[in-house]
């Protein structure tokens, strides 16, 4: 028994391997650290042929090959488990047995062999850095902090342990503990050092402990951070960063003079161009109230929108601001474009807000005329998407606050469309004459300025549903100028709005074939190309700019391009290929798993070059990943293509039994040979498909199951639920994630479930008109039973079905959604639609009142789109002949505007 413990030595029971043998040890970590794998190899087979049961050496052997590919890893995986069983007292095993599982991406039993590895070596500096990184990645904040602080403990000399461990205090929100840690940290330093001087890295210390300060008792800290960003600012490098902070210190703390003094400054340093600057200017100037401040200075996706197009202010209010930008402002930066914008923005909120008023429309109309002009000589094509930014309507959900309007209803209704309108067609008609100048001008225009003039009317006509128009608008366009590629675009786009996708393809691809080189019209093209059903074409152009020397399929999906692998999704799904479907969404949740794992790579670099702020800001990003709505739409699609395939549970021919009993024996002899025929037709055509998915897997090796088959094996409600749970943990405020919910639990008969889905959709629904949300209370009070067979459940859940429909009965909760449609003449047309149903379904009102609601007075209503109205034609048809004359009438009023549909 000796002498076989002193030929396999363990490390881990005291017994180390003789000298020749570590050295040749050491050789192998080294080999391994610099990825000489073939090395490594041969000196642990040097080993293991005179030690063959050496824990250690078979550990190290298993990592190696773990790094040589997936041919290796299950031999990997085995060695290394070896290993650890001929040595469970060595740390090196340990820790080696959670790199293994890191590679796997399992970081929960990762962390577990870790922390068994520093049980036997507690001071291990590696794996302590090892394990705070799977921390950090896995939000043990906690155990984060007490690794850092174990690791500091070791080697309190480095700046970057320090500066991890004063981010483990930030990240668990103990602030204070943090900013302690970073002051110790400077207290060690020596006068003269690196870190009190002028640079990068001791700017952005000086900066990240300022943002901790600010966010002290929930931003209440302000005054003490905006002191020590006055105290600090000579070694601030980042000046633009620090005046933004400091004017929205000085706006929290109503320091508003000082507060347009310093934005003031950041426009006079060049920031002109940036909208943010603005409306910080705006709120010291206004004198805002902080919570106003703060909510639209830490908005997203403002682009080009100020206060002034964001919250609706008074008269005064727009006077003050006029005042500072027509006199001040435009006097100082003459050449900025944005102060000229938000000049026409003022104007154009102050003409709405007063459009009775000659005084304001005359300013409104010189200061867009002036615009106008300038930009259609230039021939500038986004001129009107950039003036619908200015057709602004009070938000209906929140009170106060401007929304752009986007459906046509509200478009063709504003005052200021209105104008825009008018002067386009007065330079129209001004332009066509003889002279070709613009009204009151005697400038002559060169051709282009007469073809952008069109062009923008083309526009006008589309943001209001004027197909038929903007069609012949685009046509007279391109007859001028037959080589513009932006007038193709255009077309195609007014086309599909008319309802032919596919002559909106032909159209595009005309323009398409004007410059090859373009990208945008080619990705243009393949959207409406997937939206056409046409995925093979749509391959073919997106293989226009990628690798010509590989496959396109793989290299579009390396490139992570999710807007094609959505449309292509949806195209298969409507295809009835649900296999594919599934493919391409889940496509998309790999690429989440991607981006998820990708902040690995920044835990050591961005404590390591102080870039300590963006760091903070990427955590708590890919915190809220998960949420991201393109993953939401992702895994609706996933839920609704898994439900459909519940609902539609598929049969092959020979499954389905006739009912023979009730047939004679002539009748029976017939079925049986019908039902042989179709059997044998099944058959073939299974062997036939797995044949074919076969050949593709060959001619694709990374991809084994190109159809999908496996995934549509799978039992669908179970993935639809787990789905469906994903996106209740990770996007709540989302109205379609409660949806997708209640559509899982009603077919799983989890009605309280259901119940609370529902719940929790209409309190997000402010606006209390969501069609979905509707549907599926009617749905739920008419057909879903409490499953639970307690008492107290049973009245909770129906006082709770009862405040569905606030109190009333079904048919009295109908009768109201009626009275209210009556109220509003433009009452969306899915609203309506459903209502129509429920009506039908729960038999309240005569056909004639069904019809009554779903028709309104036409098509003068808000949410009007083609997939609606076909549905509601053939819902109108399928109520008989009472309903003829309606749906007549309707029908007519669509094909007016949507003049290319086929209904």
């Amino acid at each position: 028994m000796s002498a076989t413990q002193n030929a396999n030595p363990q490390a881990g029971q005291g017994i180390p391997l003789p000298k020749k043998e570590t050295d040749l040890f050491r050789a192998v970590v080294k080999h391994y650290e610099s990825k000489q794998y073939k090395k490594g190899t041969k000196a642990a087979d040097t080993i293991l042929k005179k030690y063959p049961k050496h824990g250690e050496t078979l550990c190290m052997k298993g990592l190696i090959l773990n790094c040589q590919g997936k041919k290796f890893r299950d031999e990997a995986i085995s060695m290394v488990k070896l290993g650890l069983m001929n040595d469970m007292r060595s740390h090196v095993c340990w820790h080696v047995y959670g790199l293994i599982y890191r590679s796997e991406r399992n970081y929960n039993e990762a962390i577990k062999a870790y922390k068994q590895a520093l049980r036997i070596d507690k001071q291990n500096h590696q794996i302590l850095k090892d394990l705070a990184l799977l921390q950090i990645q896995m939000r043990d904040l906690e155990g984060f902090t007490k690794s850092q602080h174990a690791i500091l403990d070791l080697k309190p000399s480095l700046k970057g342990n320090w500066l991890a461990f004063a981010l483990g205090k930030h990240m668990s929100e103990d602030h204070r503990g943090a900013i302690d840690v970073i002051d110790i940290f400077l207290g060690t330093l020596e006068e003269g050092s690196t870190e009190f001087q002028r640079n990068y890295e001791t700017s952005e210390l000086v900066m990240y402990k300022n943002s901790i300060l600010s966010e002290i008792d929930a931003g209440a800290n302000i005054k003490e951070a905006l002191d020590h960003l006055e105290e600090s600012k000579d070694l601030i490098v980042d000046e633009l960063a620090r005046l933004k902070m400091k004017g929205l210190y000085q706006l929290r703390l109503k320091e508003y003079s000082a507060a347009k003094t310093t934005f003031m400054s950041l426009l006079s340093r060049g920031s002109t161009e940036d909208y943010s600057v603005h409306t910080g200017y705006m709120c010291a100037a206004l004198e805002m109230d902080v919570d106003i401040c703060t909510k639209v200075l830490k908005r997203k996706g403002n682009g080009a929108r100020t206060l002034a197009s964001l919250e609706i202010l008074n008269d005064s209010q727009r006077s003050v601001l006029k005042i500072e930008y027509q006199g001040t402002l435009q006097e100082t930066f003459a050449k900025s474009f944005a102060i000229k914008r938000i000049i026409i923005e003022l104007l154009a909120v102050d003409f709405k807000c007063n459009s009775s008023d000659s005084t304001a429309m005359e300013e409104c109309m010189e200061a867009l005329k002036a615009y106008l002009q300038a930009n259609i000589r230039r021939g500038v094509p986004s001129l009107g998407q950039d003036l619908s930014a200015l057709f602004l309507v009070e938000c209906r959900v929140n009170k106060g606050e401007y929304i752009v309007a986007k459906d046509p209803v509200d478009i063709k209704a504003h005052p200021v469309y209105q104008q825009i309108v008018l002067l386009v067609e007065q330079h129209i008609t001004s332009l066509s004459e003889q002279n070709s100048t613009f009204p009151d001008s005697d400038v002559t225009e060169p051709p282009s300025t007469l073809l952008w003039t069109w062009y923008l009317r083309a526009i006008l006509h589309e943001v209001v549903a004027e197909y038929k128009e903007g069609i012949e608008m685009a046509d007279t366009c391109i007859e001028q100028t037959p080589t513009g590629v932006d007038l193709y675009e255009l077309k195609g786009r007014l086309v599909k709005g008319a309802g032919d996708i596919h002559a909106a393809v032909d159209c595009l691809e005309k323009g398409r074939d004007l410059d090859k080189q373009d990208r945008y019209i080619c990705n243009q093209t393949t959207k409406y190309l997937l939206q056409a059903n046409d995925e093979v074409k749509a391959l073919e152009r997106m293989a226009l700019f990628t690798r010509h020397e590989s496959d396109p399929e793989q290299n579009i999906y390396d490139m992570q391009v999710t807007w094609y692998e959505l449309e292509l999704a949806a195209c298969f799904r409507r295809k009835m290929m649900f296999g594919k479907s599934l493919k391409k969404y889940m496509a998309i949740e790999k690429h989440f798993e991607d981006f998820h794992e990708d902040q690995f790579d920044f835990h050591s670099y961005c404590i390591r070059k102080v870039t300590l702020r963006a760091y903070v800001d990427v955590l708590r990003w890919e915190d809220v990943l998960w949420g991201h709505e393109t993953y939401a739409e992702a895994a609706e699609g996933i839920i609704r293509t898994y439900l459909h395939l519940h609902d539609n549970p598929a049969k092959s021919d020979f499954e389905a039994e006739p009912d023979y009993a009730s047939m004679t024996p002539a009748e029976r002899k017939k079925a049986k040979a019908i039902a042989r025929k179709k059997r044998k037709k099944a058959e073939k055509k299974l062997e036939q498909d797995a044949a074919k998915a076969k050949e593709e897997s060959n001619k694709s090796s990374k991809d084994e199951d190109p159809a999908g088959l496996d995934l549509i094996n799978k039992n669908p409600l179970e993935e639809a639920k787990t789905y469906a749970n994903s996106l209740v943990k990770n996007a709540q405020h989302s109205i379609q994630t409660w949806l997708c919910q209640y559509d899982v639990c009603v077919r799983r008969g989890k009605s309280t479930m259901a119940l609370q889905a529902l719940w929790k959709a209409k309190e997000l629904d402010k606006g209390g008109e969501n069609t979905e949300i509707l549907r599926r209370v009617v749905d739920f009070c008419k057909n879903v039973e409490c499953q639970s067979t307690n008492e107290t459940v049973k009245k909770t859940f129906a006082n709770e079905t009862n405040a569905l429909l606030g109190g009333k009965s079904l048919n009295e909760f109908l009768e109201g959604w009626i009275k209210r449609i009556s109220a509003d003449s433009k009452t969306d047309l899915a609203l309506r639609l459903e209502i129509g149903k429920s009506m039908v379904s729960c038999d309240v009102g005569s056909v004639k009142e069904v019809v009554k609601v779903v028709v309104g007075e036409g098509l003068e209503l808000r949410g009007v789109a083609l997939d609606v109205c076909k549905e509601a034609l053939d819902f109108l048809t399928s109520l008989g002949a009472d309903a003829k004359e309606g749906a007549d009438d309707f029908k007519g009023a669509v094909m007016s505007r949507y003049c290319l549909a086929s209904l």
